[in-house]
């Protein structure tokens, strides 16, 4: 997703405004400028977080926007320093972080929320997390530099988590999953090399490997997972040694890999000589018990896994795991040590504190249950409100797939439905190349409650009629 014209308009407009007030003076509301520009909202969400980025304005949920404090004599006289010099220093490389920020933006107050990627605050352990936090902090040396692979105790877990012939030895403890996958995608393959991926697929690889100087090439998924006849073909004309891929949950569409793909997927990949990157993201979000990791089954170093736990936790647990085996291992550990160095110890003992207690189970329970029934409350609104909608009935994860009728632009029906108090997500974005079709992600784990999940779609049936 790019800034389109409206988008780039506006900032010009408020980055103008922005330096004509003082700092700490309020911007106009959201609601304002919707009507004084006639945009929509999320034109003007994505205007000003483009000035939040150059540090011009500070926003505040349920407040509004407001001029940021600008030190005295940045420039000749006093003024704004003159920063056009960079644009030629740069050059024209860039990266394209829009599709991400938007899924992070907070939404407007009021707002029905059928878009998120995280748990509902009220369905994150949040008093164990504290508890956990508490007692990671009076471990001895919790402050002191991990082992460089990350703290052992962590690292055993997720192999056991993983199964199969996992070992300690074979992970490394890494910032989260986003993190993960640059380090992962640096390590295995140079700028201008092809990365094959699953269409449509999550925005954050496509914005990772795009910024990694990368050019994925889409391999279509459908109701069973990733086709693996369609990623012979892919390997075969592209050369390509590396596939990224969401067997449990993929995102967005939910898809599970069906048992008799998962062994001929491996074996396409091994007939390629190329790695495949195992996204394990959603694993402990099933609603359904999903089939073991693919790198449970890997027989020769081919599956390079990542682990995360933040989908079940809390947005700001960012830890997770490589698990890889062989010369790629020693490449990713060196890639990362590079980059990062190390993750904060605090949060990996803090991780191992929460998934060692006896709570830990009891939340994953809970959490399965709160998902399938707000699953079963989003699917029952829809039938009842949009049944020319055909969506999907997931097995786990956050979202709901759902194919739009034809002639249908998802992109504007988006941002017609945010005007409308409720925020979806287009299908479009998620596309490596062109969609085949229109269609709405619409997720159920980031609303407050059933009852909120119905008001959305009761709005969203307004805008489409």
């Amino acid at each position: 997703m790019h800034h389109d014209s409206s988008v780039v308009s506006l900032a010009d407009a408020l980055r103008a405004e922005a330096r004509r007030l003082g700092p700490g003076e309020r911007l106009p509301s959201s609601r304002a400028l919707v009507e004084r520009h006639r945009v929509s909202p999320v034109t003007v969400s994505r205007a000003l977080a483009l000035l939040a980025a150059e540090g011009l304005v500070v926003t505040r949920p349920g407040s509004g926007a407001f001029v940021a404090d600008r030190p005295a004599g940045t420039g000749p006289g006093g003024g704004p320093a003159d920063l056009g010099w960079q644009a030629v220093a740069l050059g024209d490389r860039s990266v394209d972080a829009t599709g991400v920020s938007w899924l992070l933006t907070p939404p407007p107050e009021g707002t029905a929320v059928l878009s998120g990627g995280y748990l509902h605050p009220s369905l994150q352990p949040v008093r164990a997390l504290a508890t956990a936090a508490a007692r990671a902090a009076r471990r001895p040396g919790a402050w002191e530099m991990p082992d460089l692979g990350g703290v052992p105790g962590l690292r055993a877990w997720f192999a056991r988590a993983a199964g199969g012939g996992v070992s300690p030895a074979d992970v490394v403890i890494t910032s989260g999953g986003q993190q993960s996958l640059t380090t992962v995608l640096r390590a295995l393959l140079p700028p201008g090399a092809p990365l094959l991926v699953e269409s449509p697929t999550y925005l954050g690889v496509l914005a990772v490997a795009r910024a990694s100087g990368l050019h994925p090439v889409p391999v279509p998924v459908d109701a069973d997972g990733l086709r693996p006849d369609l990623l012979a073909e892919a390997f075969a004309m592209t050369g390509a040694r590396a596939l990224y891929c969401q067997p449990a949950f993929h995102n967005p569409t939910g898809a599970v890999l069906a048992p008799e793909r998962r062994a001929r997927v491996l074996a396409v990949a091994r007939a390629a000589g190329a790695f495949v990157v195992e996204d394990d993201f959603a694993r402990h979000v099933a609603i359904e018990p999903p089939p073991p990791p693919l790198v449970a089954a890997d027989g020769d170093g081919r599956v390079v896994h990542i682990a995360s736990l933040t989908k079940a936790t809390a947005p700001s647990l960012r830890v997770a795991a490589v698990i890889a085996r062989g010369p790629v291992a020693a490449r990713i550990r060196a890639t990362q040590l590079v980059e990062e160095f190390f993750p904060a110890r605090p949060l990996q003992e803090t991780l191992l504190e929460l998934v060692s207690s006896p709570g830990w189970p009891r939340h994953l329970r809970a959490v399965r249950t709160a998902l399938r029934d707000r699953r079963d409350a989003l699917l029952t609104a829809l039938a009842r409100d949009l049944p020319a909608l055909s969506a999907n009935r997931p097995a786990g994860g956050f979202q709901v797939w759902a194919r739009l009728p034809g002639g249908v632009d998802d992109v504007e029906l988006a941002e017609a439905a945010l005007r409308a108090g409720v925020l979806v997500s287009a299908g479009r974005p998620f596309f490596p190349a062109e969609a085949p079709g229109p269609f709405l992600r619409l997720s159920y784990g980031a609303a407050a409650s059933e009852a909120e999940l119905a008001e959305g779609v009761r709005r969203l049936a307004t805008v489409l009629g």
